[in-house]
């Protein structure tokens, strides 16, 4: 069975060729023209972000015609695929998803998953559908096991500011400029349904840091965790909340990574968060 998934699972390029994963792309439209997130790096991508302030550029999901092209490629050499994606409360890329695979059902087998979720919660199912696949197991085994993480798995984090969200139009203008005013950094979470939550709010970066850990340490206490630490450019952050989580949290295996820039459109440089999983569930 192939994997398919989008950019948005921040799956490195090794990540990538090693598992036989096929990425669909996930786009970000300059005034200049439109790039495939995955073909500019985050420094190059944050500075161009930078330049362009006050505005910022828009994130668009690949058509159905894309992925139709996409599977038809695919189903040349295997005819089931597993496509896998950024969570439906929060992005239209599913639909495409289903839209393209509906054109090429005479030529492919393909199913679709919704993560409920994106970046390294993402990434986790993606990983472990992609290893399941490869030790040989069928679709109902694997979507079983992607359930388990996908209940599991928390991803949270915490924002500088709140203008990329307010600008991308994400968060009322009033509501962002009422945060920024407070010099509030909201501890975010993705909720249950695919969508974003709030936790609770902090006065400062340090602060919200430490919330996200207690956070952490309610939901898991001393399970073994494989720990992903998520950053725009926030690499300063992303160490002492790395330090935190090792500090407090009973870590079977820890990463800091940087984040897709189609997720960074909307968040700019200064985010930083997590993605936390039980261990067993991935070994």
């Amino acid at each position: 069975m192939k994997i398919v998934t989008d950019c948005a699972a921040d799956m490195t390029t090794e990540e990538l060729e090693e598992l036989g994963i096929v990425q669909a792309p996930l786009f970000i439209q300059f005034p200049e023209g439109e790039v495939n997130s995955a073909d500019i790096s985050a420094d190059d991508f944050y500075n161009r972000l930078e330049a362009m302030r006050p505005k910022i550029p828009t994130t668009a999901q690949p058509s159905s015609g894309i992925f139709a092209e996409l599977y038809r490629k695919l189903a040349q050499r295997e005819k089931n695929i597993l496509s896998i994606h950024i969570s439906s409360g929060l992005s239209g890329t599913i639909n495409s998803a289903r839209d393209g695979g509906e054109l090429v059902k005479e030529e492919a087998n393909v199913h679709f998953w919704d993560t409920l979720t994106l970046s390294g919660g993402e990434r986790f199912q993606v990983m472990a559908a992609a290893l399941s696949s490869k030790a040989g197991l069928g679709l109902q085994a694997i979507q079983e096991r992607l359930a388990k993480i996908r209940e599991k798995t928390e991803v949270i984090y915490t924002l500088d500011t709140l203008e990329y969200l307010a600008r991308g139009g994400r968060i009322g203008r009033v509501k962002a400029l009422a945060g920024a005013l407070l010099n509030l950094k909201p501890v975010i979470r993705v909720d249950t349904d695919g969508k974003y939550s709030t936790v609770t709010t902090g006065r400062t970066i340090t602060k919200s840091i430490t919330a996200i850990t207690d956070h952490l340490y309610e939901k898991y206490q001393n399970t073994p965790l494989w720990v992903t630490v998520l950053h725009g450019r926030f690499a300063e952050k992303a160490d002492i909340l790395a330090d935190e989580i090792k500090h407090k949290l009973n870590v079977a295996k820890m990463e800091v990574q940087r984040i897709s820039p189609v997720l960074g459109v909307h968040t700019g440089p200064g985010i930083v968060g997590a993605a936390v999983v039980p261990f067993e569930l991935m070994e």
